[in-house]
């Protein structure tokens, strides 16, 4: 049973490759239905004063992934950002910033998941509100995916909308990279890592890309 939050000393002892498997161990217990018992209300009283996360998460806001869950992690242990196709703007940006330059986070990861809606909305040009400026971001993955993949580029087409998850995945952390040197130069400094994955509906597995 896992009672006690982390604290600044187990956060400072973690490297970015020591967070990283940290998640997709718990990835593991979760496919495999052992996952860790947890005292949340004890956790919950441990982090009264302070937040030591180990990691920043930036997923998609579909109700199938519920991040701390499929990474098995408690109260106080990520930071999660959630925005529909997982895609960064301004305020994730500094959200991720204070993450990682002031609380202390060793990982950025980038979470896409299989047959997104956002990513289909994307593949059919939707147009609808508000929907249309969020929808934009994700076009110039959809696009690169047009050039990559056979056949229709609509989500009827499911290696298409596979491929631009994917793309959309790894555009965002360049895109993070470009426009955030606080997290690039820590990047480049060792003190966090950047990586993207997928999470497959089908399996609950995250496969990193």
């Amino acid at each position: 049973m896992i009672t006690k939050a982390l604290d600044k000393a187990a956060q400072d002892a973690m490297t970015p490759d020591h967070v990283l498997a940290d998640l997709m161990e718990g990835n593991k217990r979760f496919v495999g239905a052992n996952m860790e018992s947890r005292d949340l209300l004890k956790q919950v009283e441990g982090t009264v004063g302070g937040q030591f996360p180990k990691a920043v998460i930036l997923s998609c806001i579909d109700s199938r992934v519920p991040v701390e869950t499929v990474f098995d992690q408690g109260i106080g242990d990520v930071f999660v950002a959630r925005v529909a196709g997982n895609f960064e703007n301004t305020d994730i940006l500094g959200s991720m910033e204070y993450s990682c330059k002031v609380a202390g986070s060793k990982l950025v990861l980038v979470l896409g998941h299989e047959a997104c809606g956002a990513v289909k909305a994307a593949c059919d040009g939707v147009e609808l509100g508000n929907i249309t400026a969020l929808l934009s971001n994700i076009l110039p993955a959809v696009k690169t995916a047009a050039d990559q993949v056979d056949g229709e580029a609509n989500s009827s087409n499911k290696e298409f909308v596979a491929k631009t998850v994917e793309n959309n995945v790894k555009l965002t952390i360049d895109r993070i990279r470009e426009k955030s040197p606080i997290l690039k130069e820590m990047e480049d400094n060792g003190e966090i890592k950047m990586v993207g994955g997928v999470y497959h509906l089908s399996s609950g597995k995250v496969e990193l890309l």
